[in-house]
C-alpha cells in the first residue's frame, strides 16, 4: 500500500498522464436517402473581347498623320492613318490623262468611221441606181455594151468598199473604234488601281471600338503588313473557360449562368454560347465559351460616379452550375467507395455498430459523389473513413462530433 501511495504521488509530482485508447475504430457515416443527384461544375477564365483587330498598313510608306490615341472610341469607316500619297497622286493624274487621250481617239475614230461608213453607203445606193437604170437602157439598145460594163465595174466597186467597211462591225461597232475603246478602258481600269491603291494608303476602322494599342508616329516609315494599331470593340464580352471532358460532357449551349468578375466585385448575367464539339489534342480539355449579357456594370446608385463602369477584356471570371445528373436515386461521397481487384464495395454499420462489407454496382459519378445503383438501399448507414481498419462483424464507435456537417454533406453530396 505504501508503494502504490509512493508511485501515484510520484507520477502526480512529474505530471505523468494516463491515456486510455479507443478499442474500437472511431469512423464518420452518412445515412442514404434518395435524392436528386447533381453535377457541381466550376467555371472560370478570362474576360475576352467581342473582336480585337490588328490593323497594319497595306503598304510600305512614310505616315503623313496619325489621327487617333489610345483610348479614342472610334466608329466604322473613321480614318486612323494616312500615308504619304503625293507620289501616287502624280500616278493617278498622268494616267487620267492618257485615259481621257485614249477616250478621245476613240471618239474621233468612231466619228471617222461613220463618216466613212455614210459615204460608202450612199455612193453604193447611187451606183446601185445608175446600174440598174443603164441595164435598162442596154436592154432597148439606148446604150452599149462598154458603157454598161463600165457602169457596172463603178458599181462594184462602190459595193466592194461599202461591204469592206461593214464586215468591220462587231456588236454594233467596227473593229478599229472597239479596239480603241479596249485601249480607252484598259488605262481607265489602271486608273481605277491606282486610286485603290491610294485608298489603300488610308487606314479605316474596321468597326465600331476603342483603339487598344498604337505605335506610330507621323513621319515614320509603316511597314506592309506590321501592326501599328489595334481594335477593341468591348460592347460584348465573353468569358472563355477550359473544361474536363467529365465536365464538358454536360453542358450546352443556351445554359443560363451568373458571372462573378472578380475585380469589380459582382455578377453579371450571362449564358453559354458555345461548347467546343472536340478535345483540345494538347491540353486535352474542351473550350467553352460564355457570353456576357451587358459589358458594363451598372451604377451602385451611391451617388458617386453616376456612370456605369465599363468591364474590362482580360479580367478574371467565374461561376458555378449545378447540372442535373438523376432524380431521386443513392449515391454516396466518394470516399466511402473501396475498389480492389476490380471489385466494388461499401462498408456499412448496423444499429448495433457491427459492420459488413457490401458489393455494389455503381452508375453515375461526379466529382464528389457515386450513385449505387445495387448493394445498397435507403437508410442504410454507409461508412466514410477508416475502413482499413475494418474486420466483419466487428464494432465500431460512431463520429457524431460533425455529425449536422455530415448529414448536410449528404444531403448537398450530389452537387460535385
Amino acid at each position: 500500500v505504501i508503494c502504490v501511495g509512493i508511485y501515484f504521488a510520484f507520477a502526480s509530482n512529474k505530471g505523468v498522464k494516463v491515456k486510455v485508447k479507443h478499442s474500437r475504430p472511431l469512423v464518420k457515416v452518412v445515412t442514404l436517402q434518395r435524392q436528386d443527384m447533381m453535377r457541381h461544375i466550376d467555371l472560370s477564365g478570362q474576360t475576352v473581347a467581342d473582336a480585337n483587330i490588328p490593323l497594319a498598313p497595306k503598304y510600305t510608306g512614310r505616315v503623313r498623320e496619325v489621327c487617333v490615341q489610345l483610348g479614342d472610341h472610334v466608329q466604322a469607316g473613321q480614318v486612323l492613318l494616312v500615308q504619304d500619297t503625293s507620289d501616287l497622286d502624280i500616278s493617278i493624274q498622268q494616267n487620267a490623262a492618257v485615259t481621257q487621250a485614249a477616250e478621245a481617239d476613240t471618239r474621233t475614230t468612231s466619228a471617222s468611221y461613220n463618216a466613212s461608213y455614210v459615204k460608202a453607203r450612199n455612193d453604193y445606193e447611187l451606183e446601185a441606181s445608175k446600174y440598174e437604170r443603164n441595164q435598162y437602157l442596154f436592154s432597148i439598145g439606148a446604150i452599149s455594151q462598154d458603157t454598161l460594163d463600165k457602169v457596172k465595174q463603178e458599181y462594184l466597186a462602190s459595193k466592194a468598199s461599202f461591204d469592206a467597211l461593214a464586215d468591220q462591225v462587231s456588236g454594233g461597232d467596227a473593229a478599229s473604234v472597239e479596239s480603241k475603246r479596249f485601249t480607252a478602258e484598259k488605262q481607265q481600269h489602271a486608273t481605277e488601281a491606282l486610286e485603290q491603291q491610294r485608298d489603300d494608303l488610308i487606314l479605316r476602322a474596321p468597326r465600331d471600338g476603342v483603339i487598344g494599342f498604337r505605335d506610330i508616329e507621323a513621319g515614320a516609315i509603316a511597314q506592309a503588313n506590321k501592326e501599328v494599331l489595334s481594335l477593341v470593340d468591348n460592347s460584348h464580352l465573353n468569358v472563355d473557360c477550359t473544361l474536363g471532358e467529365n465536365d464538358a460532357a454536360v453542358l450546352s449551349t443556351g445554359m443560363e449562368v451568373s458571372v462573378t468578375v472578380d475585380a469589380l466585385g459582382c455578377a453579371v448575367p450571362g449564358r453559354i454560347v458555345y461548347v467546343a464539339p472536340a478535345m483540345d489534342s494538347e491540353g486535352k480539355t474542351y473550350q467553352v465559351r460564355i457570353e456576357l449579357e451587358d459589358a458594363a456594370i451598372p451604377d451602385s446608385g451611391d451617388g458617386m460616379s453616376g456612370l456605369d463602369v465599363p468591364i474590362k477584356a482580360g479580367l478574371y471570371a467565374h461561376t458555378t452550375l449545378d447540372i442535373l445528373q438523376r432524380r431521386n436515386t443513392l449515391f454516396v461521397p466518394k470516399e466511402a467507395v473501396l475498389s480492389r481487384n476490380g471489385k466494388t464495395s461499401v462498408w456499412v454499420v448496423d444499429s448495433e455498430g457491427k459492420v459488413s462489407e457490401r458489393a455494389v454496382k455503381i452508375g453515375l459519378m461526379n466529382n464528389e459523389s457515386e450513385e449505387i445503383i445495387d448493394g445498397l438501399a435507403e437508410g442504410d448507414v454507409v461508412i466514410l473513413n477508416n475502413q482499413d481498419k475494418l474486420k466483419e462483424g466487428s464494432k465500431v464507435d460512431i463520429d457524431t462530433s460533425d455529425a449536422s456537417d455530415d448529414s448536410n454533406a449528404a444531403q448537398d453530396g450530389g452537387a460535385a
